[in-house]
């Protein structure tokens, strides 16, 4: 298994390209646009979560970066390489899970794995065994796939996808139907994957705490189209020049409020569940001056502490709908 050295120095002279780039990535199915002019750039050496509903157009992107259905429009790029055009040298550096990994449940997960590394070559066999101990089933490689759980396939998923030496992942909805341990454990070995090897691991998945807290960056997609895309904190922040939101506790509401509605500093001021919500014209590093007003109009203050935005929080805001029917993207038969 390549170490992140070994990674880096192997991807030097693209360095600077992204592990996936596209523009205008479109895919019609008659009249329906599943996927609308999608531009995407991925960075290298990062975990990118693409984050939507179901039926958003996640599967549909994936089968169009593997060359699995052809783009109606647009065009994308996997490790410099142009798809399709390129596809066969890109693909022998990618790994990939679309859906539910599927394997022969008679056999062991061992030998599961030889006949990918059969098909392959030869050279691919000495990296079956250090496969299986990166994701935790080194034990259990000779155990019958059908005694598996669900999170035991998952990881001999990852585990093929590793036989490639892969310099970029890509995982489809990886953690579905997984225990809150087995996606625990799902996490730590994509940063590891990330932060150890220097892999790239693009993760597509509509569980918005689990992009939070694996991803580096993300995009979110909704009715085919990506809605907004960037660092998870600038995401969840509402990106670059967002408003800054304070949550103040005081002794007298009714003071305070009168005093911040006469600063420049503050944008709007009302009650909260939690005191006062104080919006902001500027950063959060004018609160000393916030504070400091509010004492010298003679109001206790409490509690004062920037408001932490989650990414739930912005995706509810940014998409149209959670619960809607999934649409026939999932009916979709791979070319």
């Amino acid at each position: 298994m390549a170490t992140r050295k070994e990674v880096s120095a192997a991807t030097s002279d693209g360095a600077a390209e992204p592990a996936i780039e596209t523009s205008g990535l479109t895919k019609r199915f008659g009249n329906r646009v599943a996927v609308d002019a999608i531009d995407l750039r991925v960075p290298r050496g990062s975990a990118f979560g693409f984050l939507g509903p179901n039926g958003a157009g996640k599967t549909t992107m994936i089968r169009m970066l593997l060359g699995l259905t052809q783009a109606s429009a647009g065009s994308a790029r996997l490790l410099g390489h142009p798809i399709p055009a390129e596809r066969a040298v890109a693909l022998q550096r990618v790994g990939a899970i679309v859906e539910e990994p599927r394997f022969h449940p008679q056999l062991s997960g061992r030998e599961n794995l030889w006949i990918v590394a059969a098909v392959r070559g030869p050279e691919v066999r000495d990296r079956i065994a250090p496969a299986l101990a990166r994701v935790g089933l080194a034990d259990r490689g000779g155990d019958k796939v059908k005694k598996y759980s669900l999170g035991m396939r998952q990881r001999l998923g990852v585990a093929r996808c590793l036989l490639a030496d892969p310099q970029l992942l890509i995982l489809d909805e990886p953690t579905n139907g997984l225990d809150p341990g087995g996606i625990q454990e799902f996490r730590l070995m994509i940063r590891e994957l990330v932060e150890q090897e220097g892999r790239t691991v693009f993760l597509s998945s509509h569980l918005l705490d689990e992009v939070e807290k694996t991803c580096d960056s993300a995009a979110i997609i909704d009715r085919g189209k990506v809605v907004m895309q960037g660092p998870i904190a600038e995401l969840a922040g509402g990106g670059k020049g967002a408003a800054h939101e304070l949550e103040i506790g005081v002794d007298d509401p009714e003071l305070a409020l009168s005093t911040l509605t006469q600063l420049d500093l503050v944008r709007d001021a009302h009650r909260s569940e939690e005191g006062l919500r104080v919006l902001l014209t500027g950063g959060v590093e004018t609160a000393a001056q916030i504070n400091a007003a509010l004492v010298h109009a003679g109001v206790g203050v409490l509690r004062l502490e920037p408001v932490r935005h989650t990414l739930e929080q912005r995706f509810l805001e940014v998409t149209a709908r959670l619960d809607a029917p999934t649409p026939s993207e999932q009916q979709e038969v791979p070319a």
